[in-house]
């Protein structure tokens, strides 16, 4: 083979090369070539039943900028196709679309400068607040609303962000009150209607009497919009991320304003639909009796109080339910037929139910537990009085004044807690509330300089309640003898002198009863201090 056709061979080599790789190029911008992974063919279906299937996918995905921004996306969309070749992708792959290929000439450019619009059944819009001003402290961009991918709504507007921002967190159990009210998305109607045999125009409640639409339209909202931690783990698996999941500017910041991330891949759903007054669903009782026993709830499970770690039930682990101690029916209602036929029956929580699992010795320790939580709360009691009426007398412009405050607020909120909630459904998470309020109260009396009433003896305050409650009642025999830092140490000595297990251990959960870290009190009878 001659030089001249050896460099014409390679010639034609290279040209064909150069063809491919721009056919490639090219063919790697096109629709046809994303839908050739089997993971994408949701995704490309639902853009070609969309609107938007005149579109590739580039133009969205691809935001307009210079070349080396551009060659920098094609280089991450070949390492999508490196992964997938090699089977190291993930099978639901993530991609942003920026603001920017959104409002480029040609496509949305105007939209900023179209005022309010309306859409769906007369819902008003104005694009240019929602994307240039913060709401609710959050940066929204175009893909917070245009987000739901499903078949026929590719990159369309989806509700969930508009409920999210407007409802979440303003409803109560009767009260609904929505950013910029009802009337900010939906127009009063001004044609009559019937309801019964009468007829009604919406602009006589609305403008004339004031009436709020939510005092007619009731149960509208469905859904809380939680954000619960486990949806974190479909994304992130690292430690050091799922730590920050408390951190809410830190993350609304960093997956709606950096990475437009859709809200409803972290919240769950919220629903809105106006009802009319005669399609009001079947009664509900909880329009009426909202968080009822959602403080028992809350002790049972060992959660809601301040300052105090969480502390669940021993039952509650168990997972034992509220019927298995409410089985008794309410003596006091009986006989009178009436009152059960209308009103409905009580079960109350009895011994029987104790028993029932544990035994005989049982018997009789829920009044034990009763008749001990009194006593301390009876103790607490004056003290607490006190602490409010030495802050009745303080100066407004006292400089420790909000400190003190702090201090009583946190004593008096776990206080009612165990006394409103029945302190009995987590008797060990009680003693640890009432311990942690007589703490503040005692801060509260050195930061003050003024002196509250002394704390009167009560088991639940000074850690000797496992002895008097349980272990007395269950004939739990005291050790003779442990070891604390590997010395044999007499236990049951120590108890007959102390009296109590709280001097130096601290009375946690059942079971659990670590050494206080500060032993101080060895010192009163060992030199040395241990």
């Amino acid at each position: 083979m001659t030089k001249k056709k050896a460099l014409i061979i390679i010639a034609a080599v290279l040209l064909l090369f150069i063809a491919g790789f721009v056919f490639l190029f090219e063919f790697s911008t096109s629709p046809q070539f994303c839908k050739s992974c089997h993971i994408m063919k949701p995704y490309y279906e639902s853009w070609k039943a969309s609107k938007h299937n005149k579109v590739g996918c580039v133009e969205c995905h691809y935001p307009p900028s210079g070349p080396r921004e551009y060659l920098w996306k094609k280089f991450q969309a070949l390492s999508e196709v490196v992964k997938y070749v090699t089977r190291t992708y993930k099978p639901r792959p993530f991609a942003e679309v920026e603001d920017s290929a959104c409002l480029r000439e040609g496509c949305h450019s105007k939209r900023l400068l179209d005022g309010k619009l309306t859409f769906g059944r007369g819902v008003k819009f104005d694009h240019r607040p929602h994307l240039t001003e913060s709401r609710r402290g959050r940066q929204l961009r175009c893909t917070s609303c245009h987000s739901q991918i499903m078949v026929g709504s590719h990159v369309e507007v989806t509700l969930d962000t508009c409920y999210l921002c407007h409802f979440k967190g303003l409803k109560g159990a009767r009260e609904l009150k929505p950013i910029g009210g009802c009337v900010s998305c939906h127009e009063v109607p001004e044609k009559e209607f019937t309801l019964g045999n009468m007829k009604y125009n919406h602009k006589d409640f609305a403008a004339k009497h004031g009436v709020e639409c939510q005092d007619c339209h009731l149960n509208v909202i469905q859904g809380s919009g939680a954000a619960p931690k486990d949806r974190c783990y479909s994304c992130h698996n690292q430690p050091e991320r799922l730590d920050r999941y408390g951190d809410i500017a830190f993350i609304h910041e960093n997956h709606i304003t950096r990475h437009s991330v859709a809200c409803f891949h972290c919240h769950t759903e919220m629903t809105h639909s106006v009802k009319t007054v005669s399609q009001q669903p079947k009664l509900d009782c909880a329009m009426c009796h909202s968080d009822t026993h959602s403080g028992q709830k809350a002790m049972y499970e060992g959660k809601g109080g301040r300052g105090v770690p969480e502390m669940p039930g021993p039952m509650h682990l168990a997972q034992v339910g509220c019927l298995a101690c409410h089985n008794v029916e309410d003596e006091d209602k009986e006989g009178r037929g009436a009152e059960q036929l209308f009103n409905g029956k009580t079960f109350k929580a009895s011994d029987a139910a104790c028993i029932k699992c544990h035994g005989e010795k049982y018997a009789g320790l829920i009044d034990d537990w009763k008749k001990e939580l009194d006593n301390a709360l009876k103790a607490i009691d004056p003290r607490l009085k006190e602490a409010q009426n030495v802050l009745s007398q303080a100066s407004a412009d006292a400089p420790n004044i909000s400190r003190l405050k702090d201090l009583y607020g946190g004593a008096i909120y776990n206080y009612d807690f165990v006394r409103s909630s029945t302190g009995i459904h987590n008797i060990y998470y009680s003693a640890r509330l009432l311990e942690n309020v007589n703490d503040g109260l005692e801060k509260f009396r050195k930061e003050s300089g003024r002196e509250l009433p002394a704390l009167q003896k009560a088991s639940l305050l000074d850690g000797s309640y496992c002895l008097t409650l349980c272990h007395a009642r269950l004939d739990v025999k005291i050790p003779e003898e442990v070891k604390y830092k590997g010395k044999p140490m007499p236990h049951s000595m120590h108890v007959d002198e102390a009296g109590t297990c709280g001097a130096c251990h601290e009375i946690g959960r059942h079971k659990e009863i670590p050494l206080k870290s500060d032993l101080s009190i060895c010192g009163t009878c060992h030199e040395d201090g241990m």
